[in-house]
């Protein structure tokens, strides 16, 4: 999800009282630029109560205005399906599709508290429901001592984010903006690349101790060495949004000051279409709903690799974050072809660091919570894949420019590692993944 809260469009047309009389003091009744910001807020406030709020507004603007909600009864027929005969085939597919609107609607309660709390508040709360999907998804996989599931799926919505949604954004925004090329913040990109790095750091030292074998106590160092330095992920995850959080308030207050446009092209606001309390109110039920579809989704991965003849890491690392990234994959799209490049680069990018330096290390740290050996030794193939990710990515992003070559270069790449991860048959599983070429050639 984007750490742009505000979308949309606020009108400006504020009524300016004249004296017809008085033409010499005419100046004084223009609003000057300076103070428009502040007008703004004031206006928005004084709006707040006008607004035509209540359940039955609610229930049509969160239920109905997406078109995304007509696959909402998937989720129900996925567990009826399950009770009565247990087709882990149907019940896996079924409930993915029912996940997607609620992910999407869960961004979109985020966006309308966020209206409420203001940029810096808001932005944190992006930072913590951002990725709420698959972190639901992750501690119903630890409860069920599903460790592996919990770190492809992980590591395949890092992927998904960097290589598909990044490059699909890249690609459409070059040919609907009409331009050779489009510029973004390289300091921004620059600076998530970084925290990527750092990551692929604290999963590579636990791969090496293990396939190195030295380990000073064998299978408990690596383990022991995972979890601190998930603990160090986190801290540095918190110093980052603190960062991030400091700089934007900066970067108002200067252009308050300055008399531009409050913040930065970017941001676009909107009234608040739900309440404060409707807000918080989807925003339970939407995480609740999600947590008992998420528990159907674990339970039936296997019975569906088995009837689809599909291997496991095939379906938590390629198919589960693609639908999980379904909402973002599209706003990452419309942002760019908009020619909003860095919000783009927000949704993607800021998404793979959200799951890299805080959703896998909480992961690590609340399997230890649980009694869970869950680690961030993520074996040696999957762990490359990822490195050769971020470091194809990181080359790319520091010119400060996209076109539509480098976004067809990275969906290119996304598909040689969903290939590759099609057979890969992972040492932890039994069983052999079906080779590519039955599939390509028959």
């Amino acid at each position: 999800m984007s750490p742009y809260l505000f979308t949309g469009s606020i009108s400006t047309d504020f009524p300016i009282e004249q004296d017809p009389t008085d033409g010499a003091d005419e100046d004084e009744n223009i609003v000057a630029p300076q103070s428009l910001s502040h007008n703004t807020g004031a206006s928005f406030q004084r709006n707040l109560g006008s607004a035509d709020w209540g359940v039955f507004s609610s229930l049509k603007i969160v239920l109905f205005k997406s078109k995304l909600n007509l696959l909402i009864p998937c989720g129900f027929l996925a567990i009826l399906i399950n009770y009565a005969n247990q087709n882990q085939g149907w019940v896996f597919p079924l409930t993915l599709l029912g996940i997607i609107p609620l992910a999407e609607r869960l961004g979109f309660a985020t966006e309308q508290l966020g209206l409420f709390t203001g940029r810096t508040a808001g932005g944190l709360l992006n930072a913590t429901f951002g990725n709420a999907t698959e972190l639901v998804i992750s501690i119903h996989a630890l409860r069920s001592g599903k460790l592996r599931v919990v770190q492809q799926s992980l590591l395949g919505s890092i992927l998904s984010n960097t290589l598909l949604v990044l490059g699909c954004a890249f690609f459409g925004g070059g040919l609907a903006s009409g331009k050779t090329e489009q510029a973004f913040r390289k300091e921004d990109a620059v600076l998530n690349s970084g925290l990527l790095l750092m990551a692929v750091m604290g999963l590579v030292s636990p791969a090496m101790l293990y396939y190195t074998h030295t380990e000073v106590n064998l299978g408990q160092s690596a383990l022991a060495l995972s979890r601190f330095s998930s603990c160090i992920m986190l801290v540095a995850y918190a110093a980052f949004v603190y960062f991030e959080l400091s700089n934007s308030r900066r970067r108002d207050e200067a252009s308050e000051r300055g008399g531009g446009d409050q913040g930065d092209d970017d941001y676009e606001y909107a009234y608040p279409e739900i309440s404060k309390w409707e807000a918080i109110a989807w925003l339970v039920i939407f995480t609740a709903w999600i947590s008992v579809c998420s528990g159907f989704l674990v339970d039936a991965i296997e019975g569906a690799s088995k009837a689809w003849k599909i291997p496991i890491a095939f379906i938590s690392t390629v198919l589960l974050p693609i639908v999980g990234n379904a909402a973002e994959h599209a706003s990452a799209v419309m942002f760019a072809m908009k020619d909003k490049l860095d919000i783009s680069l927000g949704v993607a990018i800021g998404s793979s660091t959200q799951i890299s330096m805080f959703v896998i290390p909480f992961s690590v740290v609340t399997g230890w919570m649980m009694g869970q050996p869950m680690d961030l030794n993520f074996h040696l193939f999957e762990t490359a894949s990822l490195l050769i990710t971020v470091l194809v990515v990181a080359f790319l992003l520091l010119d400060g420019t996209s076109n539509c070559f480098k976004g067809l270069m990275l969906i290119l790449c996304y598909l040689i590692v969903a290939a590759s991860f099609y057979v890969y048959a992972d040492p932890n599983i039994d069983g052999k993944a079906p080779h590519l070429s039955k599939l390509l050639f028959v």
